[in-house]
C-alpha cells in the first residue's frame, strides 16, 4: 500500500465535526468537474490512490479515470462498501427484496435476481453477500482495485451482531473472484482484530480512527497503542485530524511516531492543502522509516 492515501468525504458532504461545512462541501461540488480538478491536484502532488466510497457519483469518477487510463496510468482504487444509506433508502420504498435486485449487477440479471430472492428466503447469507459485493464493484469494472473494504457501519454492526463468519466470507470472495486483499473499516481495532485473527484472517488490512485525542476510538488511545505495537495487523489511520480538533503539524507528527501504521488516509478540498498534508506525511515520516530500516539491518546476521 502507498504512505498516502486520498479519501472521499469532502466530495459528498460528510464532516463530523461541522454541519455548515459539510453542506458547503456538498455544494462545491455538485459539478463533477470539480471532483476531478481535486483528484487531479492530487495525483500531481504524487497521490496515486483513491480510496472511495460507493456512492453513486463514483460511478462518475470511474467512468472518467476508464476514459483516460493513459493519463493516470499507475492510479488504484481502495472501494469501500457498501453505501449504507443508498441501501436504507431503497429498502424504505422497494423492500429488501426490491433493493437487492436494484443492484444487482445486469448481467444474468434475471438468473441473479431469481438467486437473490431464492438466497433471501432461505437466508443465505454468503449468497446475499456475494450478490451485494459484486452489485457495488460493477462501476470499478476495468479499473486496478487491489485493496476493498467492508465499510465501518457494516463492520462494526457484524461485530456487535456476532456474525463473525461474515468476514471470512467477504474475506473468501474478494480474494478468489477479484484477487484482491480484503480491507475492515472499524471504530474498534482492538475487537475486530480478536474476531478476525478467530476466522483465520492473517494479517488483516485494517483502517480506523488514529489520533492523539481518542476521536471515535473505542477502548482509548492507550489501547489503540498497545494494540498498534503489539498485534500482528496492516493498520491504515485515518481521521487522523479529528475532524479540525488537532493542528496538522501536530496530528500528522503523532501517527507518524506510531512505526506500524502502513498508510494515512485524509480528505482535502484545495490544492493547497493536499501540497500541506502531503508534505507533512513525508516529512514526519522518515524518522520513523530510518529507524525502522536501521532496526532491520542491525538484526540482520553478519555474512
Amino acid at each position: 500500500m502507498d504512505r498516502v492515501l486520498f479519501g472521499d468525504n469532502q466530495f459528498f458532504g460528510v464532516n463530523h465535526m461541522s454541519e455548515d461545512k459539510a453542506r458547503a462541501q456538498a455544494m462545491k461540488f455538485q459539478d463533477l468537474q470539480a471532483v476531478i480538478d481535486v483528484l487531479d491536484a492530487a495525483y500531481q502532488e504524487g497521490i496515486r490512490t483513491f480510496m472511495c466510497t460507493t456512492h453513486d457519483r463514483v460511478a462518475e469518477i470511474c467512468d472518467h479515470f476508464r476514459a483516460n487510463r493513459s493519463r493516470y496510468p499507475d492510479y488504484v482504487f481502495y472501494p469501500c462498501m457498501p453505501y449504507a444509506h443508498k441501501y436504507a433508502n431503497a429498502a424504505t420504498e422497494e423492500g429488501i427484496v426490491g433493493a437487492l435486485r436494484k443492484f444487482l449487477p445486469q448481467e444474468g440479471a434475471v438468473a441473479a435476481m431469481l438467486r437473490g430472492g431464492v438466497a433471501l428466503a432461505n437466508k443465505d447469507v454468503e449468497t446475499i453477500l456475494q450478490l451485494l459485493v459484486d452489485a457495488e464493484m460493477k462501476m470499478f469494472e476495468g479499473l486496478p482495485t487491489p485493496v476493498i473494504f467492508i465499510q465501518n457501519v457494516i463492520t462494526d454492526l457484524l461485530l456487535g451482531l456476532g456474525m463473525n463468519d461474515v468476514f471470512r466470507m467477504f474475506a473468501d470472495h474478494v480474494r478468489n473472484k477479484y484477487r484482491a486483499e480484503p480491507g475492515f473499516i472499524t471504530m474498534n481495532t482492538p475487537l475486530l482484530l480478536d474476531v478476525l485473527e478467530k476466522q483465520g484472517i492473517d494479517n488483516p488490512i485494517v483502517c480506523s480512527n488514529i489520533n492523539k485525542i481518542g476521536f471515535r476510538m473505542c477502548g482509548g488511545v492507550e489501547l489503540y497503542e498497545k494494540t498498534i505495537a503489539t498485534r500482528r495487523f496492516r493498520p491504515i489511520a485515518m481521521s487522523v485530524l479529528a475532524s479540525g480538533a488537532i493542528t496538522p503539524r501536530e496530528a500528522i507528527d503523532y501517527v507518524c511516531t506510531q512505526p506500524q501504521i502502513e498508510s494515512i488516509v485524509f480528505g482535502a478540498s484545495s490544492r493547497g492543502n493536499i501540497r500541506q498534508t502531503k508534505q507533512l506525511i513525508d516529512e514526519l515520516s522518515k524518522p520513523v522509516q530510518r529507524v525502522a530500516a536501521s532496526v532491520a539491518t542491525a538484526s540482520t546476521p553478519a555474512a
